[in-house]
């Protein structure tokens, strides 16, 4: 489904693929305008329709169908010559997927659906008692019939033509299937999974940018996508990136943009084509790519084409919780969790889906149940009454151990664990603690069975939204003489805890020293003194380090293993802080009942922004870099000794890795949401980051630095490479 720029379109038409004419209703009614019959639609919604192409499309085809300057008829005998003899997908397909000229796939579905009615009826199509669905579109390779139709074997199929067809199909038949062993030790040109390797260290062996060069950055390409909440990560593979927004899934050529298919979901009305989406990655193995959806679903679809393999659904989106986080494919299964559930009782979970055929093979609930081991962590709440735990980060996995390793967040009902029940649920006596078991946990599991290997709750009762969600480092190091393998993660207090990964077994602490929470951490065991002036009380406002939205948040870390060094991106805030009581009603109903103003930390500089370099080694700070805009992305290492991050200003930087020194910087369209990534392909290192904002991180940090106005929409990927043979210096030579 290839999107047209409205020039390539203005040709296209003007060609001829949609010749002009006119038909009396009289033939129409006798004749119907698509093959296979007429299609179901009802007169309320051609009634809607009428109303959407008015706004949309009668200024190029006109207000009466056929008497616009801009557009050829879409009514009368040519139109209906055109499509007598396609089908009914192929019809919705083509107007969902190229119209309007200026923004294609740019409305609703069901605008769309509305639209498909309004057409069939002008066309003299008779209404029925149900209405037209908005359809779940195919992939379509650009300048590739599909599904029987005829759009492209009416254009323009000159020499030209077919050799850029030729160069996609050489594209597409390079890719190679991923194999287990690719995963577990990626090839260095390509990128893969969420933080490029099973160890999400967000580090890449490449070299050919490095601090010595890497001034000279320029941009390479880049690419409009749907508008979407911009948390998306780009995968690569043999050349080929894939990359994700709102309801489009693309295959580009990484080394020049160029689009090689396209997968476009209709979504339900409610979710606007995606723009609300904000999934952070996606994964590939052997031949498929995996992409969770808006509509709560993971589809699995052929690198080579674009075309659906399988489809499961995990959630529905009028259940409040989502895929925001990402899959990752461990022994041929994919594994991603489920996050928010403000609403959802009984709490979030993971699951593992077979990867050749979608079928769910188990479930595990990161809210321990009644009866079960940690059950009786709630204080006596009975399990419609537990909400959370979420997973809105893709997992990590330690081959050797067979272990897979998942973060979960807090729980949204505080009052849960502040208020005592009276009387105690039955299944779940009150009394035994408040500890909330799973939530601000690393959960390690066994990925071919989902059971719980051992977990470590890292932060226990949490009643300030502090969740411990994010990604799990793994990585080896000696600790008291001894080498360790270790798991190193961070909650939003930004207190990094280590733990040997084949025990869970507690080593040690770094905290950040940005939060007021945490008084004490024993040195044996992890666990954590509150400070009990901090305690909730129902009404009173607490200043509390840091805001719900974290010293760090979702944004990942990067560590480099030949030097020890952990890049942490952090955020200088703190709230007013409320707990506000609910009676038994409002709390089996869901929703949060904690509140929390950001302000600026006491004695503020007015600097927000800051990277942390820690040594894990020596558990010192190296260097640290502070400035006012917060950092919007998440860090990127390399072997060049160059350290990426975005931030809230729209301004991507390259650090000196070893100084926090800054190299080279450039200003995006919009605020870098992201996770950007380095790859290689035909011996040339490119970067790419996605920048548009709209994230809700983005748009809360926004709140410190009111004078940092970032502009609406605009979701972009960019991709960077140094000047050479062929890059951009070249192509500018030559008047592109």
């Amino acid at each position: 489904m290839q999107r047209m720029s409205s020039g390539a379109v203005g040709r296209w038409l003007a060609a001829g693929i949609l010749a002009v004419g006119a038909l009396g209703r009289a033939q129409a009614a006798s004749d119907p305008l698509l093959a296979g019959g007429p299609v179901s639609y009802t007169a309320a919604q051609a009634a809607r329709g009428k109303i959407s192409y008015e706004d949309y499309c009668a200024s190029c085809h006109g207000g009466n169908l056929d008497d616009g300057q801009f557009g050829p008829p879409v009514k009368g005998a040519a139109f209906r010559a055109q499509w007598h003899d396609q089908s009914a997908a192929a019809f919705e397909a083509f107007i969902a997927t190229r119209m309007p000229p200026a923004g294609p796939i740019g409305l609703d579905s069901q605008a769309y659906a509305d639209i498909d009615a309004y057409l069939l009826q002008q066309n003299g199509e008779p209404a029925g008692a149900s209405e037209l669905v908005a359809a779940r579109l195919p992939p379509r390779i650009p300048g590739r019939p599909a599904g029987g139709d005829n759009f492209t074997s009416a254009a323009n199929q000159d020499a030209l033509y077919r050799q850029a067809e030729a160069a996609i199909a050489a594209t597409l038949a390079h890719l190679q299937p991923v194999s287990d062993a690719m995963l577990r030790d990626p090839p260095a040109a390509d990128w893969l999974m969420w933080r490029r390797t099973y160890d999400s260290q967000g580090f890449s062996p490449l070299t050919q940018i490095n601090r010595g060069n890497v001034a000279h950055l320029r941009v390479a390409w880049s690419l409009a996508l749907p508008i979407s909440g911009n948390e998306m990560t780009p995968l690569v593979h043999d050349g080929v990136l894939f990359i994700e927004s709102a309801d489009s899934i693309q295959a580009l050529d990484a080394a020049s943009g160029r689009q090689l298919w396209q997968y476009v979901r209709a979504l339900p009305g409610v979710l606007r084509n995606g723009r609300g989406a904000r999934t952070k990655a996606m994964a590939i193995y052997q031949d498929l790519l995996y992409a969770p959806t808006a509509d709560g679903h993971v589809v699995a679809l052929d690198v080579r084409n674009g075309n659906v393999r399988w489809d499961h659904d995990i959630v529905t989106p009028a259940g409040g919780v989502s895929l925001d986080g990402g899959p990752i494919v461990v022994n041929g299964k994919v594994i991603i969790g489920v996050s928010l559930g403000v609403n959802t009782a009984g709490g979030d979970f993971i699951v593992g889906l077979d990867a050749h055929s979608g079928a769910q093979l188990w479930r595990f609930n990161t809210i321990a149940r009644p009866g079960q081991p940690g059950g009786n962590s709630w204080n006596g709440a009975p399990l419609n009454q537990r909400y959370g735990s979420g997973v809105w980060t893709a997992g990590s996995y330690d081959p050797a151990l067979n272990q897979m390793y998942f973060g979960t967040g807090n729980t949204y009902d505080v009052g849960t664990l502040l208020q005592p029940y009276d009387p105690p649920s039955a299944s779940s006596p009150q009394g035994t603690s408040r500890d909330a078991l799973y939530t601000d946990s690393t959960l390690a599991l066994d990925p071919d069975t989902g059971k719980l290997d051992w977990y470590y709750q890292h932060f226990n009762g949490d009643v300030w939204d502090q969740d411990w969600v994010f990604e799990q480092t793994l990585l080896t190091l000696p600790v008291d003489g001894r080498v360790h393998r270790l798991l190193v993660t961070g909650g939003k207090l930004a207190i990094f805890d280590a733990l040997d990964r084949d025990t869970g077994r507690y080593e040690f602490s770094k905290d950040a020293g940005l939060q007021n929470l945490v008084t004490h951490i024993d040195p044996q065991t992890g666990s954590k003194s509150i400070d009990p002036a901090l305690t909730p009380i129902g009404g009173k406002t607490y200043l509390v380090c840091p805001s719900t939205w974290g010293a760090r948040n979702w944004i990942a870390t990067s560590y480099d293993p030949s030097t020890d060094m952990l890049y942490v991106p952090l955020f200088e805030a703190c709230m007013n802080y409320s707990w506000v009581p609910r009676s038994p009603a409002e709390v089996a109903a869901g929703g949060d009942d904690i509140h929390g103003m950001m302000r600026p930390r006491p004695n503020s500089d007015g600097k927000f922004g800051r990277i942390e370099a820690i040594n894990l080694r020596t558990r010192q700070i190296v260097w640290t870099r502070r400035q006012r805009a917060a950092l919007t992305s998440s860090m990127l290492a390399s072997a060049g000794g160059v350290l990426f991050s975005g931030s809230h200003d729209r301004v991507f930087r390259a650090y000196d890795e070893a100084t926090g020194q800054p190299l080279w910087q450039t200003v995006l369209n919009a605020s870098p949401n992201s996770t950007p990534i380095t790859y290689a392909v035909h011996g040339v290192q490119y970067v790419a980051v996605v920048a548009g904002g709209g994230g809700p991180l983005d748009s809360a940090v926004g709140t410190m630095t009111p004078e940092i106005v970032g502009p609406p929409g605009g979701t972009t990927l960019w991709v960077f490479r140094l000047p050479g043979p062929g890059g951009p210096l070249a192509a500018r030579a030559l008047g592109h």
